[in-house]
């Protein structure tokens, strides 16, 4: 039984990770280094993260500094950045890339807490498909007796337990990416 309650609560921690990768990846009014984690550049051949080929850096609040290791890379960069959903026209001085984040307008915002929602429901799910696999797997454990039909209900408790709890994670998680979209 222990097993199971160890691998469901493992479960639930990655997708409250995976929550968190994709909410750094959303873009809200001020420049993050982290919006730029999913551009991928031709790197001789191979596709490379943005981040492995460049420093990146955010020197005033809506603005991202990118400086390629290796110059030859700029128009590579622009073009993967243009590519992208940022939807930000990248300014290139033949020394480094600078992106600027223009002030979200009331509507943009919105969608974008509609879409953080989303996500954040996408991961409410995980976590009650998490617990159902659980359940059903102290269930098979009960029906094989190799627990009893106490063990196997009380495992149930604590697994509602570990959903109730990592589900307030998400949204406490949810709540603050909301917030922070709608600051002016």
């Amino acid at each position: 039984m222990n097993n199971v309650l160890e691998s469901c609560e493992t479960k639930m921690k990655k997708s409250v990770e995976s929550l968190q990768r994709e909410f750094a990846t959303l873009r809200t009014g001020r420049a993050s280094a982290s919006l730029l984690d999913r551009i991928r550049v031709d790197y001789y051949g191979t596709e490379t993260p943005l981040n492995q080929v460049s420093t990146i850096s955010t020197p005033e609040a809506r603005t991202i500094v990118i400086q390629p290791w290796d110059k030859s890379l700029l128009g590579v960069i622009e073009k993967a950045i243009l590519k992208s959903d940022l939807d930000l026209p990248p300014n290139n001085d033949g020394k480094l890339i600078r992106l600027n984040f223009p002030p979200l307008n009331e509507e943009r915002r919105k969608a974008l807490v509609k879409t953080a929602k989303g996500i954040a429901e996408q991961s409410r799910v995980a976590i009650r498909n998490i617990r159902r696999e659980a359940i059903d797997d102290l269930k098979k454990l009960e029906k094989s007796s190799e627990i009893s039909e106490d063990e196997q209900r009380d495992g149930e408790v604590r697994v509602q337990k570990l959903t109730d709890s990592y589900v307030e994670q998400i949204n406490a998680l949810s709540d603050e990416k909301e917030k922070e979209i709608m600051e002016i």
